[in-house]
């Protein structure tokens, strides 16, 4: 597959990074050639130092032959402009990164497509609902859902009163439970368990479940003591910050800390008298105590800087908030963060990679998640008529190593997946896939 991105910042050169390693034809091009000089020497891909904006350029990078055009530059108005150049010169599928909520609006879809921009991705939005997902569950890590929430991913860490600590999977198996270990994140490395592999204590378990086991989950991983999140304290004040609290359930209260006043003001504007917006700096200990810190159950670190946001979460865990959510945008600083156990990293980044990821397969994918900590991605396939994951029994399908199937949903009903089950036309599958594996898996489903 032909892949051209335009835009070498740094949501276009993590995406660069990661499609090369699938082996695609990628030509990442940006009008800076500082940005692009280090890139095509490390990495499996050829850069252009041209405008995205440019026919000439596009012409010069054959965009005509390209089989997706992702513009991916931080501004909005030249992305939409060059897929709409790209597409005019024959770009097969092309996909524009936003800033305007407005464009996302089922109305405007076939308006945009027309002009030949075929998706939007908004990764400030994305980012806002990992971020509400994960508080909704204070005692979860991550948290996705599958159809509609009828099958979903769990990541925990496993403390001192987990029950299911040091004991073989195979064992645990015995009896008929209602999840499915697809993988163990233990320290820098991921594992994909096998019967005699053992949960250790700080492991990071992800569980694939029904809504309905949920509270059976919570109770194996010991995490039954943890409290609800119904007050969630915000340091910084921008695109995220505002989609979060959009998003947020009514009944969970959130109070924002911006230190700039022009700011402040255009988010009293922004956001409904459900959300306090305070002018201050986060970083202050006494102002955030002085807000209420200590009762705060969610404490959610979202500034331009990735150190700031770490050090605020390590600052707000020792005062003793339960659940804390970093915005960790500098890829190397993740490992870090996990070691320093300070909860649920976002990274814009990786979430918009997953959505775009998934406009490259085949097969009919509907979601594709990017695990944060634990170098995988989780893909949601619907299968098709005489697909090859339909001939075999799962024990039988011959799947590579470093994948996993975590579970199903038939007729709109999550089912957890053993190695005796039979998959068949129409289910939607839950695959972890180890780094990036989805092209090896998505052949079973074709």
């Amino acid at each position: 597959m032909k892949i051209v991105i335009a835009g070498a910042g740094a949501v276009g050169t993590h995406l660069a990074k990661l499609l090369s390693r699938e082996r695609q034809d990628i030509i990442l091009m940006d009008d800076n050639e500082e940005r692009l000089s280090t890139l095509g020497n490390n990495f499996d891909l050829m850069t252009a130092a041209a405008s995205p904006t440019s026919i000439k350029g596009l012409e010069e990078v054959r965009t005509r032959d390209a089989d997706l055009f992702i513009a991916v530059t931080p501004d909005e108005s030249r992305n939409m402009t060059a897929c709409m150049l790209a597409h005019n010169l024959g770009a097969q599928k092309t996909v524009a990164r936003i800033d305007n909520y407005e464009y996302l609006l089922p109305k405007h879809k076939e308006f945009f497509k027309q002009l030949g921009v075929d998706s939007l991705i908004y990764p400030e939005m994305l980012a806002a609902k990992e971020i509400v997902s994960s508080v909704k569950m204070s005692w979860v890590r991550q948290w996705w859902e599958f159809s509609g929430g009828a099958l979903i991913l769990i990541g925990a860490t496993m403390r001192e009163n987990a029950e299911i600590l040091n004991t073989p999977l195979f064992q645990l198996a015995e009896h008929d439970k209602p999840y499915h270990v697809v993988a163990i994140k233990r320290g820098a490395e991921t594992l994909i368990p096998r019967g005699d592999d053992i949960i250790q204590l700080n492991d990071i378990v992800y569980f694939t479940t029904t809504r309905k086991y949920i509270p059976y989950i919570r109770k194996i991983a010991g995490k039954e003591n943890e409290a609800d999140v119904r007050n969630v304290m915000i340091m910084g004040g921008g695109r995220i910050a505002v989609r979060t609290a959009q998003y947020v359930p009514e009944y969970m209260q959130v109070k924002i800390i911006e230190d700039n006043r022009a700011r402040c003001n255009r988010l009293t504007e922004l956001l409904d008298d459900r959300t306090m917006i305070i002018n201050g700096d986060g970083r202050d200990m006494d102002l955030l105590l002085d807000e209420g810190l200590k009762n705060t159950e969610a404490f959610v670190a979202l500034t331009g800087n990735s150190e700031t946001n770490i050090l605020a979460c390590l600052a707000a865990k020792r005062m003793g908030v339960s659940k804390t959510v970093a915005e960790v945008e500098n890829i190397d600083y993740i490992s870090m963060a996990e070691s320093l156990d300070i909860g649920t990293v976002i990274n814009k980044k990786l979430i918009a990679a997953g959505h775009i990821y998934q406009m490259m397969l085949d097969a009919d994918v509907n979601n594709v998640k990017c695990l944060t900590f634990a170098n995988a991605d989780v893909a949601e396939f619907t299968v098709k008529a005489d697909a090859h994951i339909t001939k075999h029994l799962v024990k039988d399908l011959g799947l590579p190593k470093g994948i996993n199937i975590g579970g199903l949903v038939r007729g709109g009903e999550g089912v957890v997946v053993t190695g005796n089950t039979q998959i068949l036309p129409g289910d939607h599958v839950v695959v972890f896939c180890m780094g990036a594996m989805i092209k090896k898996i998505e052949k079973y489903f074709n």
